[in-house]
């Protein structure tokens, strides 16, 4: 399995300026191999990125999407709107929709079970607070999130990418340790009834990324901030082992 190198740029990036980081990555690691380079921006951005990467290693993906294909939901998104616009993933469950937007794990399994019967691949985010883990609730949180997320559909999670994405170390400047990392990873695909790819996502920057990826259970990683620039990003896609 190739490495999974995904950018979720949140809500950054108009048109203009994804049209430029996009041409800057495409100059940077257009040509970069054994590596899936996943590009996640805003709804806004989404047309013009799917333009300029079709016919490129570059994928694409979606930030979230309703848990129904169509009706009278003001300000949300299908996923069929997605994929007619090239995505092929779709971030679910992330961090900040859960503790921000206050989608509870019953919403996302129902945005899950939809994105598989489309046929998007679901990034399904999981991870702890600070408070969870300085209380050791951290298995015990990720143990609900998956069980209550994955509800109905544990056999389908070789289709979708899991991401272990501690709430402490986003947009913190903290990262797990390596250890702590692949002290969750292990947990999660002890849990899961067939093999899935899992991410780690918290402040993964360019100095940081080649010690992370020197884990086989981390089999990529979701980045954030550090993928709104081409310098920073390029680095991230090109780590070493």
């Amino acid at each position: 399995m190739e490495p999974i190198i995904a950018g979720n740029w949140k809500m950054h990036s108009d048109p203009s300026e994804s049209r430029k980081l996009v041409q800057e990555l495409l100059e940077a690691v257009g040509d970069v191999k054994e590596r899936i380079v996943i590009l996640i921006p805003p709804f806004t951005s989404l047309p013009c990125v799917g333009e300029l990467i079709r016919n490129t290693r570059f994928k694409m993906g979606g930030q979230n999407m309703h848990w129904e294909r169509q009706g009278a939901f003001t300000g949300e998104t299908s996923g069929l709107f997605l994929k007619a616009v090239g995505c092929e993933y779709v971030i679910l469950g992330h961090s900040e929709r859960r503790h921000v937007m206050g989608e509870c794990d019953d919403v996302i399994n129902k945005k899950i079970r939809t994105a598989l019967e489309i046929g998007l691949i679901p990034i399904f985010c999981v991870g702890e607070t600070d408070g969870e883990r300085a209380s050791g609730e951290t298995r015990r949180v990720i143990e609900r999130q998956i069980k209550e997320g994955l509800k109905g559909i544990e056999s389908e999670v070789h289709k979708m990418i899991l991401a272990y994405e501690p709430v402490w170390a986003i947009g913190t400047g903290k990262t797990a340790t390596p250890e702590q990392a692949v002290e969750v990873h292990e947990f999660i695909r002890s849990m899961l009834k067939k093999p899935s790819t899992i991410l780690y996502g918290g402040s993964v920057k360019p100095d940081n990324i080649d010690v992370l990826m020197k884990e086989k259970e981390i089999e990529g990683v979701l980045v954030g901030g550090a993928s709104l620039k081409a310098e920073s990003f390029t680095r991230i896609v090109r780590f070493k082992r």
